[in-house]
């Protein structure tokens, strides 16, 4: 049956998305052509917990004062975040007046010029080419650095309001969730993630909506909406249906499973490496089949073994290193993508890996000189990350790991969405911690990540 399969139309200020959803007991395992999300690996769906998507729920509604509704951040179909592509489609279709295009975050500053067709594609080109959206945080007051010096391309940014080009993090697998947002912000309660998911949903439509003034309930509603969306990818093109063969890919088998925050925490006893147990079903056997959609199965399943169990030599992380006083970790990917078959971390654990670091900057990014007020030291950064929040010197450049699944359906990835492709996240790594990948390595590993 198909019963649970919806077919929408989703209308968020003048977004709009073709979508289906899954939802209901009766959800297939195999999803026929055309069903889905298509993108360039397969397909990707969301289940809805509650059965229906309810299209009248706030988050479709403009609840501010420039027209803007959650949805025009967090489409479905593009991961319910937003991909350069889908920015491009609604620019161009709008000439850049859609609601998703205002001035207070979705330019390169809150003074661009928008007068004109020419002018507009100029001041939203940050949300064009790389789908980031311009936050603005000034330095605390007790920060243990000043703003020592500002290169700023748009001519804005200042101790006062730094800009700070990030990606719309996706509203769906929220309850795996253990931080809120890159750096941390709207993580009020260490326990109760719901009452963070309200206040971020509250903050939001003050921020970006523009909102005077938030409705309790609307926000309550908003909460539960995103707390009961389970979105990944479904179809592999070569491997096809993800939850086949005893596999434990898709949507629902996520919905399903079990997490505590704190689970599975690498620096807490009885941590397991082996986090994703997704594909053990496609271990090859001896005898190896040869048709595509085995050798698909095989790399996938190769992936995660790679994922789980390749060595990795972490050094340089500030979170991890210096905080457990070792120069060198022997670890693995997952020892900071624990949770099981989720693959952020299961408790709070802001980490610099090094994305905002003044030696990976782009012409586009802003690059800020901070100066510690007691040693005088320096650093650059295009994004001061967690410090902005608790104003520490040792939080500069501190992001949170997102949620892996459904990855395929939102490039760029990293906070600044520096990496175009799940490929160049793979070589990131391998260049960062000197993992010495093979070519094949690689390509499992990105065929795992695309199946998540």
């Amino acid at each position: 049956m198909m019963r649970g399969w919806l077919l929408i139309a989703m209308l968020g200020g003048g977004c709009v998305a073709d979508v289906d959803i899954l939802g209901g007991d009766d959800a297939p395992d195999s999803l026929a052509a055309g069903n889905g999300t298509k993108n360039a690996t397969g397909f990707g769906d969301t289940f809805v917990a509650s059965g229906t998507l309810d299209t009248t729920n706030p988050f479709f509604v403009s609840l501010g004062t420039n027209g803007r509704a959650c949805v025009n951040c967090h489409q479905q179909a593009q991961g319910w975040s937003i991909t350069p592509a889908g920015v491009k489609a609604v620019f161009d279709a709008t000439n850049g007046t859609d609601p998703l295009f205002r001035t207070n975050d979705g330019s390169v500053s809150p003074t661009a010029d928008v007068s004109t067709l020419a002018a507009r594609k100029t001041a939203y080109a940050m949300l064009i080419s790389k789908g980031l959206i311009r936050v603005g945080i000034g330095i605390p007051t007790n920060a243990e650095f000043t703003l020592d010096a500002v290169d700023d391309p748009y001519h804005y940014a200042n101790a006062a309001d730094l800009s700070l080009f990030r990606r719309p993090l996706p509203s769906t697998n929220l309850p795996f969730l253990a931080t809120v947002m890159w750096d941390g912000r709207e993580t009020i309660s260490a326990s109760d993630m719901n009452s963070n998911f309200v206040h971020q949903a509250t903050d939001a439509t003050l921020g970006h909506a523009q909102a005077t003034s938030t409705n309790a309930a609307q926000m309550q509603s908003i909460m539960q909406l995103e707390t009961g969306l389970f979105t990944t990818q479904t179809i592999d093109n070569r491997a096809g249906s993800l939850s086949a063969g005893g596999a434990k890919g898709g949507p629902q088998n996520l919905a399903n499973q079990a997490f505590a925050i704190g689970d599975n925490d690498p620096l807490q006893p009885n941590f397991n490496p082996n986090a994703m147990t997704l594909y053990n079903a496609w271990k090859p056997p001896t005898q190896q089949a040869t048709d595509n959609v085995s050798q698909g199965r095989y790399a996938i399943y190769r992936g995660q073994q790679l994922f789980n169990s390749k060595p990795i030599a972490i050094t340089g992380v500030a979170g991890l290193n210096d905080a457990l006083g070792q120069t060198t970790i022997m670890g693995t990917c997952t020892t900071c993508h624990n949770t099981p078959n989720v693959g952020n971390h299961s408790s709070s654990l802001p980490i610099n890996i090094g994305i905002a670091d003044a030696s990976r900057r782009t012409a586009d990014m802003p690059l800020y000189t901070l100066r510690n007020k007691v040693t005088g030291a320096t650093v650059q950064t295009t994004d001061p990350g967690r410090a902005l929040i608790t104003g520490r010197w040792a939080d500069i450049g501190k992001f949170k790991g997102p949620i892996l699944r459904g990855l395929q359906l939102r490039a760029p990835y990293f906070h600044n969405g520096s990496a175009a492709t799940l490929a160049d996240v793979v070589a990131f790594y391998n260049s960062r911690f000197n993992m010495n990948l093979t070519a094949a390595e690689k390509a499992d590993l990105v065929a795992f990540l695309q199946a998540l």
